[in-house]
C-alpha cells in the first residue's frame, strides 16, 4: 500500500492554494511507491517539486519543477548512476521521456503508442529505475517550473534563458546546486536529453567539467537535434535527409518491389552510401551539374525515396521534407505522413499542396500525454497547483548564436576519459533524421581518435522511439547496456 510522506523546504507548500497564482520558489512533496521491473518487485521515493535558479548576488530568478526518483533499499547510494534528464523543444517540458521511456509510470496507449481511453498512466516494467535514479528537470516555462519576481514585483531578463548558451549555463548551475543537496556528489552521473536536448547536453557534458568541476560517465542523445547540421545548407542536410525517405517510404511499401522485398536494415545502408557519395556532391554542384547527371541521380533517388523523378527533378534534386510529408501518398491514399514518427497519417482538407495541415503525430502523442501527466501529478505524486502545465513554454526568441555544442562534446570527451556518448534515433523520425545524428557524431571528433566511444541505436519508430512497446523495451535494454558499458569499474580515468 502506498504510503505518503510530505516534506516541506523554506516556503510552505500551502502557498499554492493561496489567492495568487504562482508556484512556491523552493518546496517538495514525497511520496513512496511500489514497481516491479524485469519480474522483481521494489519500492522507490518519487520526490516532486521546485528549486530556485538563483542570480549572481544569491537571489532567486526562476524556479524549476522537477521530479527525482530513488530506488528504496540501496545499499551504497554513491555507486549507484544519476541520470539527469531533458527533453527539448527549445520550450518543451520533461513530461515526454518521463511518462512515456524511463520514468517508473508511463502513459496508457496502445503497443504502437496511439491514445486510449480512457486516458492515463500504468506501471512501466521497463523502467531503468532498477539500475540508476532518475531526474527529469522542466526548463524555464516549461512544466510548472516559472521566472520569479524580485522584491519590487519586476521580472528578471529573458535573454538569460532563452538562448544555447544561457540555457545551458543556468542550468550547470541548477544541477550543482541539486546534485549538493541530494548528496550525489560520487554517484556515476549521466544526462539524457531528447531533440534539442541533444544540443543541451552535448554543451552540458563541457559546461558542467569546465563551470562546475563535475564530471560525466555518459551523454545519452535522444533523437537529437543538432543545429550544426540544419544550418550547414543545401549539400548536406538535403541529403541526410535521403536515407530518411526511404526508411518511410518503406514502410508505407512505397519502394519498388527489389527494395520492398528486403528487410529495413538490408536497404538503409545502400540509401545511406547513394545519400554521402552520390547525393550530396550532385546538390553540390547546383546549377553547374551536367543534365545527364541529373537525371541519372533523381532516377536514383526515386529509386531510394518512393517520390517520382518528375517532382524530385522540379525540386532540382533538394526536396524539402515537408513536401515529401505532404506528397509521398499523395497519389495512393491522398493522406498525409507525420513529421516526428511517419508512421502516423494524417488527413488535409485538400490534396494538392506543399505541406501538410497539420503533425499527426504531435496531435496524437498530446491526446494521450496532457491528461496523463496532470493527472499522474496531482493524483500519484500528490503536486497540486493552479499553475498551468506547460507542454510547450514561451520560450522564443531563442538566441542561437555562438553554437559550439558539438565542439563543446568533443572538449568535454578529451578531457575525461571516462565520458561515452550513446545516440538513439527512430528510423521514421522525419524531424531529426537517424541519418543526421549519425553524422553529428562523425563530425564530432574529425580525428577519429575517440570513435569508439560512439554508439548508436536505431528503433524501427519515430521521433519518440519509446511509444512502440516493442522499442520501449529495446531502447531501455540499450541504456542498460550503455551505463554498464561507461561504468569505471575500477578503472583510472586515463589514456
Amino acid at each position: 500500500m502506498k504510503k505518503l510522506l510530505f516534506s516541506l523546504c523554506l516556503l510552505s507548500y500551502f502557498t499554492i492554494h493561496s489567492q495568487s497564482r504562482t508556484i512556491p520558489v523552493d518546496t517538495m512533496v514525497v511520496t513512496t511507491h511500489n514497481t516491479t521491473v524485469k519480474g522483481v518487485s521494489f519500492s522507490y521515493t518519487a520526490e516532486t517539486g521546485t528549486q530556485p535558479v538563483w542570480n549572481d548576488e544569491g537571489n532567486p530568478i526562476a524556479t524549476l519543477f522537477y521530479t527525482y526518483y530513488t530506488r528504496n533499499n540501496v545499499k551504497n547510494r554513491a555507486n549507484r548512476p544519476l541520470i539527469i534528464s531533458f527533453n527539448g523543444g527549445p520550450g518543451s517540458a520533461s513530461v515526454w521521456m518521463h511518462v512515456a521511456y524511463t520514468g517508473p509510470r508511463i502513459l496508457n496507449i496502445d503497443e504502437e503508442g496511439y491514445p486510449v481511453q480512457p486516458y492515463g498512466f500504468k506501471s512501466n516494467p521497463n523502467s531503468i529505475i532498477d539500475v540508476a535514479d532518475i531526474v527529469f528537470v522542466n526548463p524555464v516555462n516549461t512544466g510548472y517550473s516559472r521566472m520569479v519576481p524580485n522584491n519590487d514585483g519586476e521580472m528578471p531578463d529573458r535573454k538569460q534563458f532563452f538562448g544555447i548558451n544561457e540555457d545551458i549555463e543556468y542550468l550547470a548551475e541548477w544541477i550543482n546546486t541539486f546534485v549538493s543537496r541530494h548528496n550525489r556528489w560520487e554517484s556515476p552521473k549521466y544526462i539524457i536529453g531528447e531533440s534539442y536536448g541533444g544540443t543541451r547536453v552535448m554543451g552540458l557534458a563541457n559546461e558542467l567539467q569546465s563551470s562546475q568541476w563535475m564530471y560525466l560517465n555518459g551523454v545519452i542523445m535522444v533523437s537529437p537535434a543538432d543545429y550544426n547540421v540544419y544550418s550547414n545548407g543545401q549539400p548536406i542536410y538535403s541529403s541526410l535527409n535521403l536515407p530518411y525517405y526511404t526508411a518511410a517510404a518503406w514502410h508505407h511499401k512505397m519502394l519498388p518491389s527489389t527494395l520492398q522485398s528486403k528487410d529495413l536494415l538490408d536497404i538503409l545502408p545502400e540509401a545511406e552510401n547513394f545519400a554521402i557519395n552520390t547525393l550530396m556532391p550532385a546538390i553540390a554542384k547546383g546549377g553547374f551539374i551536367s543534365d545527364v547527371e541529373k537525371n541519372e541521380v533523381a532516377e536514383k533517388m526515386s529509386y531510394y525515396s518512393g517520390l517520382s523523378k518528375k517532382v524530385i527533378l522540379q525540386h532540382n534534386l533538394d526536396v524539402p521534407t515537408r513536401f515529401f510529408w505532404k506528397d509521398l501518398l499523395r497519389d495512393k491514399t491522398g493522406q498525409t505522413i507525420g513529421r516526428l514518427d511517419s508512421r502516423y497519417l494524417g488527413i488535409d482538407k485538400i490534396e494538392a499542396g506543399t505541406s501538410p495541415d497539420y503533425s499527426a503525430e504531435l496531435t496524437s502523442w498530446l491526446h494521450s500525454f496532457t491528461p496523463a501527466i496532470n493527472h499522474y501529478i496531482k493524483n500519484e505524486l500528490n503536486f497540486d497547483t493552479d499553475i498551468k502545465y506547460n507542454m510547450f513554454g514561451n520560450v522564443h526568441p531563442w538566441n542561437r548564436q555562438n553554437n559550439t555544442v558539438r565542439e563543446d562534446l568533443r572538449q568535454a570527451m578529451a578531457a575525461n576519459p571516462y565520458l561515452k556518448v550513446l545516440t538513439q534515433s527512430g528510423y521514421y523520425d522525419g524531424a531529426t533524421t537517424y541519418f543526421a545524428a549519425k553524422y553529428s557524431q562523425s563530425q564530432v571528433d574529425p580525428s577519429g581518435k575517440m570513435k569508439d566511444r560512439f554508439s548508436f541505436k536505431g528503433y524501427r519508430s519515430g521521433h519518440m522511439m519509446y511509444l512502440r512497446n516493442e522499442d520501449l523495451i529495446s531502447a531501455n535494454e540499450d541504456l542498460r547496456e550503455f551505463i554498464k558499458e561507461s561504468s569505471a569499474n575500477g578503472k583510472a580515468a586515463k589514456y
